[in-house]
């Protein structure tokens, strides 16, 4: 889980107070705009959006779709990669596609990366299935494991020169390849994301995926993530 990253393209400045003045608007006889030189600085606009929209389970969230963020997120596998879009609200991607990216493949042949840099398999350790059982994934498994990803990447190639498109010879390379991609989301749709899969039962590379994202939620919107963190991160509550 070293190779994970989350790095971020693009980010609506001062977004707790753009989500103040939403907030604001809402109640307010004048046009907000007319107002904007004496809007709260982005801290007291954080104060501000947790006291009125969030303090006490309100449930107001509109306001908080109107900042947005755009991540780009490199090297986690392909698994998570469907877990995340398969529950997505609000939340745009793009995404590497082995149609077009193949080339990495036959550089693990050709010794231009390491076969992990193309693919994903777990660390040696103990792990739990979702039934409770624990196992061991041993030293041994994973370097049998290694090596067969290698031996894919071989008859990728191999296939490759003998005439097959790109998107036909995929099917034979192993099904967690890293994937890297771009995500758009509003604040609100990044906290739906960590609600769903910020849990205890979610797959461990996804809980690994929002530890990173709420790092720079954090940075971007501190008084929003520190009331997140504090009344919803891991607990499972119905997302936002």
């Amino acid at each position: 889980m070293d190779k994970f990253r989350v790095e971020v393209i693009a980010a609506t400045p001062n977004p707790q107070q753009l989500v103040w003045a939403a907030m604001h608007q809402d109640y307010s006889e004048d046009f907000v705009w007319d107002q904007k030189d004496s809007f709260p600085d982005e801290a007291k606009a954080g104060e501000l959006i947790i006291k009125y929209l969030l303090a006490g389970n309100r449930g107001h969230w509109g306001p908080i779709e109107h900042p947005q963020i755009t991540f780009n997120v490199g090297y986690f596998p392909h698994s998570m990669m469907q877990q995340i879009r398969t529950h997505r609200v609000g939340i745009s991607f793009d995404v590497q596609s082995f149609r077009y990216t193949g080339s990495r493949i036959t550089d693990v042949v050709e010794g231009k990366r390491d076969v992990e840099d193309v693919f994903y398999l777990r660390p040696v350790d103990n792990y739990t299935n979702r039934q409770g059982k624990r196992y061991l994934y041993s030293e041994e498994q994973r370097k049998k494991d290694l090596q067969w990803c290698l031996d894919a990447c071989k008859l990728y190639q191999q296939r490759i020169n003998e005439g097959l498109s790109e998107e036909h010879a995929r099917s034979l390379i192993p099904f967690d390849a890293r994937q890297n991609f771009v995500m758009s989301c509003n604040a609100r749709s990044l906290m739906h994301l960590l609600d769903l899969r910020w849990k205890k039962d979610a797959q461990l590379e996804a809980q690994k995926l929002c530890e990173l994202l709420y790092i720079h939620f954090e940075e971007w919107m501190p008084a929003l993530a520190h009331w997140y963190l504090e009344n919803r991160a891991k607990k499972a509550r119905l997302s936002p």
